[in-house]
């Protein structure tokens, strides 16, 4: 991992936070007319195509080995089936900056994960400290008092935590089983097995996809799928192969502004107070998990 970051990098970085932190917004709109579960279906199953021509542009090697096809199923469970459908099903009753503020606890949640399942991913005293501390701030958005009777809201909210845990144990599953791959093809063959599950799920639950959608629907899907799924992907694994994976979280404190912005100059929403303490708490931990970010600013350095 690169000590600093270039201003390259920086900028991909702030690029990479602003589609993700853009993609609450659009995912919010295209849930005024399109259920829950399809939508999920439109963001895999896009993304899934575009990425697929880039492989065969590119004419990159298609595994057919079955152990990894079922590595890519269980990847497209953990990254894809299960944090969509249950962060786009929040969205419907909890605020988009909301979420995005809880999404960022995934960084979080990957370090406690790593943790058990590998061994130069020991728990360090700083590494715990920060965990401790974006703990806090989850449970300072969330107020455990609204944990002693459920509502509609707290349920929301932890499904978003169940979620980002999805991504740790995403990330830790890719680690043991698709490191040998592109990162296009791992992309590529998440999503196919993504979508060929999500299929049946959503027609059962949501009746047949419909097509017939106004022009803005279409837009925010167009979105989501191409440019915050396909696009961003791509872009994702530019930056961790240039910058690093430990500097690449830096993209999760841009996202929650973004995503703020917009809620409440578009969707009329208003944070409690409490969300932004939280929000500083998961920002402060992320910094601790790693001791050396204020080195990394480095206008000069190379990535």
């Amino acid at each position: 991992m690169p000590l600093t970051i270039s201003l390259r990098s920086w900028g991909e970085i702030f690029i990479l936070g602003l589609i993700w932190g853009a993609s609450f917004f659009s995912i919010r709109v295209a849930l005024w007319e399109v259920p829950f579960l399809t939508s999920v279906l439109h963001r895999t199953g896009w993304a899934m195509l575009v990425l697929w021509a880039l492989v065969i542009a590119l004419r990159l090697r298609v595994p057919r080995e079955p152990r990894i096809w079922f590595a890519f199923l269980i990847m497209g469970i953990l990254n894809n089936v299960i944090p969509f459908s249950l962060m786009a099903w929040a969205q419907i009753h909890v605020e988009t900056g909301v979420i995005s503020i809880l999404n960022s606890v995934t960084a979080l949640f990957a370090v406690l994960v790593a943790a058990l399942f590998f061994v130069d991913e020991r728990l360090t005293l700083s590494r715990l400290i920060g965990v401790t501390l974006g703990v806090t701030g989850c449970a300072t958005v969330i107020g455990l008092e609204n944990l002693d009777g459920l509502d509609i809201y707290s349920i929301a909210q932890l499904a978003v935590l169940i979620g980002t845990l999805s991504y740790a144990f995403a990330a830790a599953w890719a680690r043991l089983h698709l490191t040998t791959l592109s990162p296009i093809m791992a992309a590529t063959g998440m999503l196919t097995m993504a979508t060929l599950l999500l299929l049946p799920v959503a027609q059962i639950f949501d009746g047949p996809m419909e097509f017939n959608l106004m022009p803005i629907t279409w837009l925010a899907i167009a979105y989501y799928s191409l440019i915050a799924t396909a696009g961003a992907y791509l872009l994702y694994f530019h930056i961790i192969a240039t910058s690093g994976s430990g500097n690449t979280m830096l993209v999760t404190l841009i996202i929650p502004p973004v995503a703020i912005f917009l809620g409440a100059a578009f969707l009329d929403e208003s944070l409690d107070w409490t969300a932004f303490v939280g929000f500083f708490f998961i920002a402060l931990g992320l910094f601790i998990l790693d001791g050396n970010w204020f080195n990394k600013i480095n206008p000069n350095g190379s990535s």
